[in-house]
């Protein structure tokens, strides 16, 4: 039973991923260059940490 309840909440994720991406083009876009962005901001701080 828990594993048909997780593939279940995966293809509800998947399925809202698309639907978002279908219809919402470019905030999607935003989402990923604000996650892409996170990962950039905690390469310079470790940067910066590591420089002295």
């Amino acid at each position: 039973m828990r594993a048909f309840i997780q593939k279940s909440v995966l293809f509800l994720v998947i399925a809202f991923c698309l639907f978002y991406l279908i219809t919402r083009p470019a905030d999607a876009a935003n989402a990923v260059r604000g996650f892409f962005g996170a990962f950039e901001s905690l390469f310079t701080f470790f940067a910066t940490l590591a420089s002295g």
